[in-house]
């Protein structure tokens, strides 16, 4: 009896694949839009064909697109897709956001190999999925979030047809509150700001059940706190408006429109608004549509390349950006293993030039230190290789750092000008200076990208600058009670160079 058991278990074995290729399958085809494969591509082929959007001088960071019955929003959503074909990304990110399902603090990410719709099987990416999962402990595959869940699945077979080849990464945020909408913001930048290749598209309807002129009227206003780039502006006005006024998504709007900024995006452009009177001549009680782009501008380097600014000049040539980053690296290492410091072995002059420095410790896109000197105080290859381990064991925020850590964290370092006092505080100019204040014996500091990183103006980040780093009051830079100083910083890390 046994060996009929063993030959029975050899010969299903066989029978298997060796490894089982998983799929989602679209739940809405045959309701939402058509569920035959040469209807579903010739309409979607005619709302593309049918949508003129003129030339965007610059990259499509990130668009918005609705997400109704084909029938009613196909020819909105059509003009967000029709801006990335001019320049195609390898991967779409798709946020959508749960409109039947709730998980408090939670987003999720579809795991499974492909998205299967009418059209065919959508590949999933993988290993940038991987990458938002392993971003934080809220993040993770919940299957529930995408059954019949018309936000994710009905943006799926427009990227399949407008963006031929394009592999997708599915969210869902399952709860929209503003500090999930933070996380999932924080996640998008972390995790796509060292991609090349890529674009967001936030899922989102504007409001619901109003008669025609009402809704026209009530939308008008979203479209306005859209288009002033503001995503804290926008956020602030969906949470005020009564459920069926504000936008259907507006979660993941606000984190896409956060992250393009932060990623580069400076300009927003509208491509079409309608509604479903529009769209099917039922004027009683329509729903909102619209199709926007975040932009980064021409003046800006090319999607998902970092946005470097403020510099005339670089300082230092990729082989000697390289030194400084392995020097970081080996100088963690080897304190980590023999709690020692490692001597330098650098014979280039240049990194042997008194400068003050900062080294910026990453985890999986989070923040895991970040300590320097904003003077001189020696040669900078010892002035990086003490804030190397300054940055992994003496951050108070933070405990020390383990050696089975070191493979999951990326070194950045910033290279910093002398200090220059001014007295006129319209002199700071947003990504390119790094700031100082200081009012007696109190004093706080935020490097340049501090304002890339958080998407901040003038006055949010010098208010916060005074008040959370230098502990004075907010409005001191304003009243001239503090002294500010300016610098310029060369900031390279290891995922930008590629080590």
């Amino acid at each position: 009896m046994r060996s009929r058991i063993v030959l029975f278990l050899t010969i299903t074995a066989l029978l298997l694949p060796a490894a089982a290729v998983t799929a989602k399958h679209a739940d809405l085809a045959g309701s939402w839009y058509s569920e035959s494969p040469q209807q579903l591509k010739a309409e979607l082929e005619r709302y593309l064909r049918d949508a003129k959007v003129d030339k965007i001088e610059g990259d499509v960071i990130g668009v918005i697109a609705p997400h109704a019955g084909y029938r009613y929003s196909g020819p909105v959503a059509a003009y967000s897709f029709k801006a990335l074909m001019a320049d195609p990304p390898s991967t779409v990110v798709i946020v959508g956001f749960t409109h039947r399902r709730y998980f408090p603090n939670r987003i999720s990410v579809l795991m499974e190999e492909n998205f299967a719709t009418p059209l065919g099987k959508a590949a999933i990416d993988k290993a940038l999925s991987e990458k938002f999962i392993a971003y934080s402990d809220r993040i993770e595959y919940i299957p529930q979030a995408f059954v019949s869940e018309n936000s994710v699945e009905m943006e799926v077979p427009f990227a399949q047809v407008a963006l031929k080849g394009a592999k997708l990464v599915l969210i869902a945020i399952t709860d929209q509150s503003k500090g999930n909408s933070d996380l999932l913001a924080d996640a998008l930048y972390g995790v796509l700001k060292s991609e090349k290749d890529f674009a967001m598209v936030a899922s989102a309807d504007m409001c619901h059940q109003k008669p025609y002129e009402v809704a026209k009227k009530q939308d008008a206003t979203t479209i306005e706190s859209i288009e002033s780039m503001d995503p804290e502006k926008f956020y602030t006005k969906s949470m005020r408006d009564e459920a069926d006024e504000r936008m259907c998504g507006f979660g993941a709007v606000y984190a896409v429109m956060k992250a393009s900024k932060r990623l580069g995006a400076d300009e927003v452009k509208v491509l079409k608004y309608a509604n479903s009177g529009d769209t099917s001549g039922m004027k009683k009680s329509v729903v909102g549509y619209m199709s926007a782009a975040f932009i980064r501008s021409n003046q800006s380097p090319r999607r998902g390349q970092p946005v470097q600014k403020g510099k005339e000049e670089d300082m230092f040539d990729e082989a000697q950006r390289k030194k400084l980053l392995k020097l970081a690296r080996d100088t963690i290492k080897h304190y980590l293993e023999t709690g020692e410091r490692l001597e330098p072995e650098i014979d280039d002059g240049a990194l042997k030039q008194d400068m003050g420095a900062f080294v910026t410790l990453h985890k999986k896109g989070a923040l895991r230190g970040c300590i320097g000197h904003m003077v001189a105080t020696g040669p900078l290859d010892l002035t990086v290789r003490d804030m190397a381990i300054a940055a992994a064991t003496e951050d108070p925020r933070f405990p020390d750092m383990t050696i089975d850590e070191l493979d999951d964290v990326d070194i950045e370092i910033s290279v910093l000008s002398p200090m220059k006092k001014i007295d006129d505080y319209n002199e700071i100019e947003m990504g390119k200076h790094g700031v100082m204040v200081r009012m007696g014996f109190r004093g706080g500091v935020y490097l340049p990208q501090v304002a890339d990183e958080t998407g901040w103006d003038r006055e949010q980040f010098m208010s916060s600058l005074c008040m959370h780093k230098a502990g004075i009051p907010a409005d001191a830079w304003k009243t001239g009670k503090c002294d500010i100083y300016v610098f310029t910083a060369e900031v390279f890390g290891e995922k930008e160079i590629g080590q």
